[in-house]
């Protein structure tokens, strides 16, 4: 493999886009598809892991049960609202599939797949958190909000780091999601690659080129939060 095998590699494509443009649109999908279902997760594992409400219990069952749904299930009733576009309360969320060539059906797409592998994991680091600090939060009149925010985040990070790994990854090398919902100039990587494999199947050495391209990001997150990321993996496996 030479540095010509990457130069051609860059200056490669579809009629569309080109390796370059789409590594674009891979760093344009994962960061949001990460950030987002993380913060709704983290939310959403603090109130299951501190907070009395009506329900908490079946909510947190019927949440971890959706883990078992195949994402191929889950594609058709996605891919019959994005295909007329989704509408709350009179804000245009996504236009019509096709329509115009976006992010957002991805992104969504991501992070409805991700929360409840995501609150699930969170929820569990949460819940062994000290009660006593928690408590002695509260007697200093923090709000729940304050609590969160100024507490349980700050002690979470390490399992928040393990899962925006996990997300990250996962997004990044995603093909099936991209497949359906990432047309045209949005495409990530994945997609262009796989189309490219297709067209110039023969050219392994372009291929091989290509591939490494695509992994640079993912090792650059992986190394810089390796040390978070062990600390989560680790986190409640010994007690003292």
């Amino acid at each position: 493999m030479t540095l010509e095998n990457y130069v051609e590699v860059l200056k490669s494509g579809t009629t569309q886009l080109t390796i370059i443009e789409s590594f674009v649109n891979s760093i344009a999908i994962t960061i949001p598809a990460t950030l987002i279902p993380l913060m709704i997760a983290s939310m959403a594992a603090y109130a299951f892991a501190w907070i009395d409400f009506k329900g908490r219990n079946a909510l947190f069952i019927f949440v971890f049960a959706l883990q078992i749904v195949p994402i191929q299930m889950a594609l058709v009733p996605l891919l019959s609202s994005f295909s007329r576009g989704i509408n709350l309360f009179g804000l245009q969320i996504t236009t019509p599939l096709g329509a115009s060539q976006g992010y957002a059906q991805v992104w969504i797409a991501h992070s409805m797949f991700a929360l409840p592998l995501a609150i699930y994991l969170l929820h569990n680091f949460m819940s062994e958190i000290p009660g006593e600090i928690i408590e002695a939060a509260r007697v200093d009149g923090a709000s729940r909000g304050q609590i969160f925010f100024r507490v349980v985040l700050p002690l979470t990070m390490p399992a928040i780091a393990s899962v925006a790994i996990f997300q990250f990854l996962w997004v990044w090398n995603d093909l099936l999601v991209a497949l359906v919902f990432a047309d045209g100039a949005a495409a990530p990587i994945t997609k262009l690659l796989a189309e490219i494999t297709g067209t110039r199947g023969n050219d392994w050495y372009l291929l091989t080129a290509g591939a490494f391209v695509s992994i640079i990001i993912p090792l650059i997150v992986f190394f810089s939060l390796q040390r978070y990321f062990v600390r989560g993996l680790l986190a409640g496996s010994t007690k003292g």
